[in-house]
């Protein structure tokens, strides 16, 4: 059938072109997706630049057309016969070892012996690395050689020349083994050494051995040449840059998918040999069970890899190592992935549909838009890995997972759920990791400065109306620094909320630096997970409900889902919260008002002792140092502050008097002007 029939078919919306001849037609750029060429032979077709989305091409017959194999096995047939020519010529070195000439004997053992280093590190090293040092080894002998034995330099330079020559065969030799049949294979093989053997003449042997042992050394460099391209298209390492010279000159004139776009076809049991992949978008293409996958060209795409082509092809990674893999768009639908390493691999946009996942590591795997609908994830290492609003979690089948792929020093893998004889439920798995996708976590690096966090998350709620005091699910301590979790809407840009905050935040942070730095301190006051219980009432103070905020101060950061050593909640509490010795709770009192005359008379007098101790130390401190400048009176504050820290009797006095009246009655205790200033320092005591 033409390209023109089949177009015009397609446009009148018929999509069945199986079993059809459509061998040598052109569908540059045309769109045909949803088609189904199944069983078609489509050897030679041009599909390049086409949208094929959707397209079948199940069992499918791609590569070249006859008359591209002819012209590649006559070229076969020529290289054939210069690769005899030319291993002849080594094995025309080597039989001089039988002349009777003493210099000529001397010429063919060394001639040996550089033949056999040179094949010995190309076998070793590959003909990359191992083809050039061979080739200064060989050089460097010739030379010698020529000094000594005073033979013409371009009769020894013959050696080398003819060990370049030989690696241009091996090329040869490979490119005929990608492209021919094993029978084409062993004819060229014979007819290589034919040609040897009928261009003996051409040196100048004499007698049997030497024609035998010409003809022998030739017929063995033509098998090594052989077996090197064999292993290049192995796909060794040592020799892939042969294999892509091999398979990219058996492709031409082949069936070509450059630059098509084939997301969500169907190649399954297709033959793809010397087929052009290169540039193509293989988003959840399938190639389940086909025929000489790795004979395609398949340029930079996944295919590169040897054993993410096998996996697609046969769908069984079973406790195989995937780390660092390129699985992109892979299509893995009920691949046998049990125990496979996935750490660091990218299986982004990839299809893994019922696929079997239990016991796998997912380390830091990307999974952004991935699609786990119904797989198995029982005991899946899960620390790390990146996920978002488009992974699909639907009808996930598992019991537990793990946080840590390795156990902490408690010797805990922190196993979901914690408890060893409880399992997820049936969609557990999918509610728990859904609420992770809605949030936006946001780290504080050392602490937190108060007036920057407030400042900051007015201007969140302002720009996103949705985000309320209430969407802080969590303020963990990550060691030195602050984790801030927040819930907001699915279809939020939460890299735009982050950088919006950490703007302000840090814009703010540093005013307050410079404030620190005016009034002699040493740096920004910032708050720890004693101090944030504090920042969340500064941050909810226009808030009329009383919204609950869990505060978790945990030791590991290498997990979203962290054990809770220290919590407390901001909002409604009852008996049995109260009665917990690692919970505590600030009720919600916007309208605390200062009233001494409720304290009793032990908490007057324990207030009154410290703020007459304290005044004494102001005053003393201030009439022997100025106090005109910022920086005077922080020394002088910094003084106090001191001389409190030493003297616990008075710093218990202090803290007991904060607790018990509070800051404002604290204040007003004290008659100096450097009050304000000292109770901004010493207001944090009461959360030690």
């Amino acid at each position: 059938m033409k390209a023109e029939e089949v177009i015009s078919r397609y446009k009148n919306g018929e999509r069945d072109f199986r079993k059809e001849n459509l061998r040598g037609q052109s569908f540059q750029g045309k769109d045909l997706s949803g088609a189904d060429f199944s069983e078609a032979d489509i050897r030679g077709a041009n599909f390049k630049n086409a949208t094929l989305k959707g397209t079948k091409f199940c069992k499918a017959k791609a590569g070249l057309q006859k008359r591209w194999t002819i012209v590649l096995l006559l070229v076969s047939w020529i290289v054939s016969g210069l690769s005899g020519i030319v291993s002849l010529l080594g094995g025309a070195v080597v039989a001089l070892i039988f002349d009777n000439d003493l210099e000529s004997q001397v010429f063919g053992w060394i001639g040996l012996v550089i033949l056999i280093v040179v094949y010995s590190v190309i076998l070793r090293q590959g003909l990359g690395a191992g083809g050039a040092i061979a080739s200064v080894i060989a050089s460097a002998i010739a030379i010698v050689i020529a000094i000594v034995f005073s033979i013409p330099i371009p009769v020894a330079s013959a050696i080398p020349v003819a060990s370049v020559i030989a690696s241009a065969t091996i090329i040869a030799i490979a490119t005929i083994i990608a492209s021919a049949s094993a029978s084409a294979i062993a004819t060229i093989i014979t007819s290589a050494t034919i040609i040897a053997s009928a261009v003996v003449g051409a040196f100048r042997l004499s007698g049997p051995v030497d024609i035998a042992v010409a003809i022998a050394v030739g017929l063995v460099l033509v098998l090594l040449g052989a077996y090197l391209g064999w292993r290049a298209l192995k796909g060794d390492p040592r020799d892939a840059w042969i294999r892509n010279i091999a398979i990219a000159f058996a492709a031409t004139g082949g069936t070509s998918f450059y630059n098509a776009n084939l997301t969500d076809a169907d190649f399954t049991g297709a033959t793809l040999k010397s087929t052009n992949l290169r540039e193509a978008n293989l988003t959840c293409t399938c190639w389940r069970n086909t025929i000489k996958l790795d004979r395609a060209r398949p340029g930079k795409t996944i295919l590169a890899d040897t054993a993410v082509r096998e996996l697609l092809i046969t769908g069984n990674g079973y406790n195989t190592n995937y780390s660092n893999a390129n699985l992109r768009g892979a299509n893995l639908k009920g691949a046998k992935l049990k125990r496979a390493n996935l750490k660091l691999a990218d299986i982004s946009e990839a299809t893994l549909e019922e696929a079997n996942l239990e016991w796998a590591n997912l380390t830091e795997a990307q999974a952004v838009g991935t699609d786990f609908t119904h797989a198995y994830l029982t005991g899946a290492c899960l620390e790390a890995w990146n996920i978002d609003s488009t992974t699909t979690l639907t009808n996930i089948d598992c019991q537990y997972v793990f946080l840590l792929e390795k156990p902490n020093p408690q010797g805990s893998r922190e196993r979901r759920p914690h408890d060893p004889d409880r399992v997820f439920q049936p969609g557990d798995f999918e509610k728990l990791y859904k609420k992770i996708m809605n949030t936006v976590q946001i780290l504080l690096r050392n602490g937190v400065n108060r007036e920057a966090f407030r400042q900051a998350f007015q201007k969140i709620m302002a720009e996103y109306p949705e985000i309320t005091h209430d969407s802080i699910q969590a303020i963990e301590n990550k060691g030195n620094d602050v984790l801030l979790t927040l819930e907001v809407p699915e279809a939020t840009d939460k890299g735009n909320v982050e950088k919006q905050f950490l703007q302000v935040y840090e814009v703010r942070l540093k005013a307050e630096k410079k404030i620190a730095f005016l009034e002699g301190r040493e740096e920004a006051i910032t708050h720890h997970i004693q101090d944030l219980k504090e920042i969340a009432i500064a941050s909810k103070s226009n808030q009329s409900s009383n919204p609950i905020v869990n505060f978790t101060n945990t030791a590991k950061a290498e997990s979203n889902m962290s054990d809770n050593s220290q919590s407390f909640n901001i909002g409604n509490i009852d008996q049995s919260q109260a009665n917990n010795p690692n919970n505590f709770n600030v009720l919600n009192d916007n309208a605390r008002q200062v009233n001494t005359n409720n304290f009793t008379s032990e908490q007057k007098q324990s207030l009154a002792e410290a703020a007459a101790e304290i005044q004494q130390l102001l005053n003393q401190l201030s009439q022997t140092n100025p106090t005109t400048t910022n920086k005077e009176k922080m020394i002088v504050v910094g003084e106090v502050i001191d001389q409190i820290e030493t003297n616990l009797t008075l710093k218990n006095k202090v803290i007991n008097a904060l607790k018990a009246g509070g800051v404002e009655a604290f204040k007003e205790a004290i008659d100096h002007p450097l009050v304000n200033i000292l109770m901004a320092t010493v207001e944090g005591w009461t959360e030690v």
